[in-house]
């Protein structure tokens, strides 16, 4: 099936970006050149932290596991050991953290579903306290999305959505080049969409979410075994569960472009992308939606901190303010 399994390398010819770009040409969400920045990236099972240059280039780099801790200090205490390590091996200007939602604006307060530590936890205010930079917070799905856009899959693509299907499900959405906030800066969420109207209580508090039905705990939960030894059956139905939410917000938003990093989607492989190409072209019929594309993200490994450190150099010519999310 064309497309289904198209490669990095093939990207160019499948994206189209020519038909987004528009009078003015291409528009990068990013400034061409930035600074050396301390690139922190906040997950449910590990927290990293590395010294990232002005070209996307990881120097040093930690981590450490992510306590299973309901103390809020513990998993900050982890979080300053990783920074504390690779503090002293550069000289950044500023810090970018990628951390699971929701948040408040800028990452005032935070809320990771996946840290139930932290229910609205100042982690900007107190990293800058710790490091000494100016801190900018956002989402770890919209990061990648960044991160995409500026050295992955995404690079040249005007409208796409960035996702990680792994322990839980999120995404970052670009639209115009732009990435999107709304209104408490959480747009994205396509693991929240319902995918299964009559389908699993999710954390969320919702049913049928995406994130309820594929990721990586839910399928552990639903059949006893972890994810990575799913049988083919439950990775050809958790690439159908993707693919149906990225026909969703492909007919919604007009979006060509879907890239998806995770463990549980780059770990399925090839069925997981063949199904969801599949029931991408069985749902989005619209003119417009109709040649939407799902591939793997180009980032690899270094997606996560790459997109942290993307997240840092997001100006505050793409809304105002002072680049933090303070201007709403």
């Amino acid at each position: 099936m064309a497309g289904s399994t198209a490669t990095t390398d093939q990207a160019a010819a499948v994206h189209h970006p020519e038909r987004r770009s528009g009078p003015a040409g291409v528009r990068s969400p990013l400034p061409s050149e930035g600074p050396v920045v301390l690139a922190v990236d906040i997950g449910g099972t590990k927290i990293a932290a590395a010294i990232v240059d002005g070209d996307g280039r990881i120097g040093a780099e930690a981590t450490v596991p992510t306590p299973a801790s309901h103390d809020p200090e513990a998993v900050f205490g982890a979080l300053t050991t990783a920074v504390a390590e690779v503090r002293s091996t550069g000289d950044p200007t500023r810090c970018g953290v990628g951390c699971g939602g929701p948040m408040a604006p800028g990452g005032r307060t935070v809320s990771p579903l996946n840290i139930p530590a932290w229910r609205d936890f100042p982690l900007r205010r107190r990293l800058e306290e710790v490091v000494g930079l100016p801190v900018f917070v956002d989402n770890d799905a919209k990061a990648l999305a960044l991160g995409e856009g500026w050295l992955g899959a995404a690079r040249g693509v005007q409208d796409y959505v960035a996702m990680v299907v792994s322990t839980g499900v999120g995404g970052g959405i670009v639209v115009d080049g732009r990435l999107l906030d709304g209104a408490q800066g959480n747009a994205g969420h396509i693991g929240h969409v319902v995918v299964e109207p009559d389908g699993r209580r999710c954390a969320c508090g919702g049913q049928g979410c995406l994130e309820a039905e594929a990721s990586g705990l839910s399928i552990e939960a639903m059949t006893g075994r972890p994810a990575s030894e799913a049988e083919p059956s439950v990775r050809r139905r958790a690439g159908t569960l993707v693919g149906r939410a990225v026909a969703t917000v492909a007919n919604l938003l007009d979006l060509e472009l879907a890239v998806v990093a995770g463990s549980v989607a780059l770990g399925f492989g090839e069925p997981f992308f063949v199904a969801a190409q599949e029931e991408i072209e069985r749902r989005a019929r619209l003119d417009f939606s109709r040649t939407t594309r799902i591939i793997p993200a180009g980032l690899g490994p270094k997606g996560p901190l790459v997109g942290a450190t993307a997240v840092a150099r997001r100006t505050v010519a793409d809304g105002g303010g002072d680049g933090r999310g303070d201007r709403r």
